[in-house]
C-alpha cells in the first residue's frame, strides 16, 4: 500500500505538470533575482548564497503543501484511506515521500547550478546539495502535519504557512550553517548530523502526528 500511494501520487503529479513546474520555477526565479538586486560584488554574494538558496527552497516547498491532501479530500479518496485497514501513518508517509520526490528532488538537483551564480566553490556546492538532500524531506514531513491540520479550512494555505514556518527554522539554520561553516574553513559535520537527526525524528513522529491531525480534521 505504501508503494501504491507513492506510485499513485507520482502519476497524478505527472498529469499535473504545471503544479510541479510552478514550484521549480519559483525556486529558480527567487534565487536568480538576488544577484541582480544585490550587485556583482562576489564576496557579498558568496556570503548570502546559503541563506538565499535555503529560504527559496523552504518557500518553494511550502507552495505545494496545500495540495498534499486537498485533492484526495475533494474526490473522496481520503475517506477511503481512513476506512482502510492499512495504517494511516504509513499512507501519509507515502504521500510525504511522493511530495518530496516531486518538489524536493528537483530543488536539490537545481541548487548546484544556481549556486554557480554566487561563485560558490565546488566543495561548498557539494555541502549545499547534501544539506538540501537531508533537509528537504524534513520540510515535506513537517508540512504534512500542517496540511492535515488545516484541511478543509478557509484560507488554509495561509494557516499552514503560519503553523509550519516556526518548525522549519531549525532546518533552515543548520542547513545554511553547514555551507557557511564549509566556506569559513571550519567543521560542518555537526550541522549535517543534526539535519540527519531531524530527518530520523520526522520520519518516526511526523506521519503519526499527521494521521492524528487528519482524523481530527475529517470529523
Amino acid at each position: 500500500m505504501f508503494f501504491w500511494i507513492v506510485q499513485r501520487d507520482l502519476l497524478l503529479a505527472i498529469r499535473r505538470r504545471s503544479d510541479v513546474l510552478t514550484t521549480l520555477f519559483f525556486f529558480i526565479i527567487v534565487v536568480s533575482l538576488f544577484p541582480l538586486s544585490v550587485g556583482p560584488e562576489m564576496n557579498m554574494l558568496r556570503m548570502m548564497a546559503p541563506g538565499i538558496v535555503w529560504v527559496a527552497a523552504l518557500l518553494a516547498s511550502m507552495l505545494s503543501l496545500g495540495r498534499l491532501f486537498a485533492n484526495d479530500f475533494l474526490d473522496g479518496t481520503l475517506e477511503q484511506m481512513l476506512l482502510s485497514p492499512q495504517s494511516l501513518s504509513i499512507l501519509i508517509l507515502g504521500k510525504a515521500l511522493a511530495h518530496w520526490l516531486v518538489t524536493g528532488v528537483p530543488l536539490v538537483m537545481m541548487a548546484p547550478v544556481l549556486g554557480l551564480q554566487y561563485d560558490l566553490p565546488a566543495d561548498a556546492l557539494f555541502v549545499l546539495t547534501v544539506s538540501l538532500l537531508l533537509g528537504t524531506p524534513v520540510l515535506s514531513l513537517i508540512g504534512a502535519i500542517g496540511a492535515a491540520l488545516t484541511l478543509g479550512l478557509r484560507g488554509g494555505g495561509v494557516l499552514v504557512s503560519l503553523l509550519v514556518l516556526p518548525l522549519y527554522i531549525p532546518v533552515l539554520i543548520f542547513g545554511a550553517g553547514a555551507v557557511e561553516a564549509n566556506m569559513a574553513g571550519i567543521e560542518y559535520d555537526a550541522h549535517l548530523s543534526l539535519l540527519g537527526a531531524f530527518l530520523l525524528v520526522s520520519v518516526v513522529f511526523a506521519p503519526w502526528a499527521a494521521a492524528a491531525s487528519l482524523k481530527v480534521s475529517m470529523e
